[in-house]
C-alpha cells in the first residue's frame, strides 16, 4: 500500500490558536445541529454548547465536511450556515471519505466525529447519546458503526448513556466484547439517555475529571488502544422517568415498523415521533443532556491538559 499525504484540515481561528497554545480542546458533532433539530433551535444549542465549553476552559471545536473538506471548528457564519442546509448528507466511517473525496457537505456522527478528532489531535468528544444495538437487532443486524470505532479510535466519549431507543443490555455486552471501557461519571447505575437509570449497573464508575484522566493516563502507558466512554447521567431535574419513556418508545417501535423505516432513517424517525408523543418534552432533556456533557467534557479535557496527556 503506497503512502498517502495527510488529510487537509482547516482549523477555525480558535481552535488553531488553541492548539498552539496546547489548550484543551472539545470535539463536538454536528449531526445534531443539521439532522437532530429544526432552526432556529438547533443553532441556539450549538452555540449554547460552546459557551459552556468555553466557560469550562476549554475550546470547542464543532467538525463536519464542507464542500469536501474537512472543518475542525467551525466560525460563527459556517455554523448558522450548516444550521440552515438542506440535503446535508449523515456520515459514519463508511461514507466519511466519500464526501471528501467527492466535494460534498456532511454532518459527522459518533464514529465520523471520532475518527476527525483523532486525525486532529483531540482527545475529548461531547455528544448526547451513542449509537449501539438497535431492538430486534437478531433479525435486522441492524448495529451502530459508533460501537466498533470506540473500540478503534483512542477519543474519550462523553454521552448520556446509550439512546433509549436501542437494545442498552446488548450495547453493553457489545462493548464489553470489543474491550471498551464504560465508566458512569457519579453512579453506579449506566444510564439511558433521557433517563438517570437504565436499570443495568454500569461496569465502571468514577466520581471526579480527574479520575478519567488518570484512568486514560494508565491505558496509555499500558498501550491499549481505543476510546473510553463516559456516561454522564442527565441532571435530575431534567430528566424523564425511564418507565414513561419506554411507554412512548414502544409506541414508535411499533410506527416505524408499520412503516417499514429502516437504517439510518430509524433513529431520525424514532427521536420525532417521541418528540411528538412527549409534547416537546424529550427535546428540551436532549438539550439539557448535551449541555451537561459539554460540561463534563470540559472538565476531562482541563484534567488531560493539566497532566500533559
Amino acid at each position: 500500500m503506497t503512502n498517502s499525504p495527510p488529510l487537509p484540515i482547516i482549523y477555525s481561528r480558535e481552535v488553531e490558536a488553541a492548539r498552539t497554545k496546547g489548550a484543551p480542546i472539545v470535539a463536538l458533532e454536528s449531526t445534531i445541529i443539521t439532522h437532530g433539530m429544526p432552526y432556529p433551535g438547533n443553532i441556539e444549542m450549538a452555540h449554547s454548547v460552546e459557551t459552556i465549553i468555553r466557560n469550562g476552559g476549554a475550546v470547542p471545536a464543532t467538525i463536519a465536511v464542507i464542500e469536501g473538506t474537512l472543518h475542525v471548528g467551525l466560525e460563527s457564519e459556517q455554523l448558522e450556515k450548516l444550521a440552515q442546509a438542506k440535503d446535508v448528507m449523515k456520515l459514519s466511517r463508511a461514507d466519511f471519505a466519500f464526501a471528501l473525496a467527492n466535494g460534498r457537505t456532511g454532518a459527522t456522527t459518533v464514529a465520523a466525529t471520532m475518527i476527525a478528532a483523532a486525525l486532529a489531535g483531540i482527545r475529548v468528544f461531547a455528544t448526547g447519546g451513542i449509537g449501539g444495538v438497535h431492538r430486534g437487532a437478531e433479525q435486522s443486524f441492524d448495529i451502530s458503526a459508533d460501537l466498533e470505532e470506540l473500540a478503534k479510535t483512542d477519543v474519550i466519549v462523553v454521552c448520556a448513556g446509550a439512546k433509549a431507543i436501542l437494545d442498552i443490555p446488548k450495547t453493553l455486552e457489545v462493548l464489553e466484547t470489543r474491550g471498551v471501557p464504560v465508566v458512569t461519571y457519579g453512579s453506579t447505575d449506566f444510564p439511558a439517555f433521557w433517563s438517570r437509570v437504565s436499570g443495568l449497573p454500569s461496569p465502571l464508575t468514577v466520581e471526579t475529571a480527574s479520575e478519567i484522566a488518570d484512568f486514560e493516563a494508565a491505558r496509555l502507558a499500558a498501550g491499549i488502544r481505543g476510546g473510553i466512554l463516559v456516561a454522564n447521567p442527565v441532571p435530575a431535574p431534567d430528566e424523564i422517568a425511564r418507565d414513561e419513556m419506554e411507554g412512548f418508545i414502544k409506541v414508535a417501535l411499533k410506527a416505524a415498523e408499520e412503516q417499514k423505516i429502516a437504517a439510518k432513517a430509524v433513529t431520525p424517525f424514532l427521536l420525532d415521533h417521541i418528540f411528538h408523543q412527549t409534547g416537546g418534552r424529550s427535546l428540551k432533556t436532549n438539550i439539557a443532556l448535551v449541555e451537561n456533557n459539554a460540561r463534563l467534557a470540559a472538565e476531562i479535557a482541563v484534567a488531560l491538559t493539566s497532566q500533559r496527556l
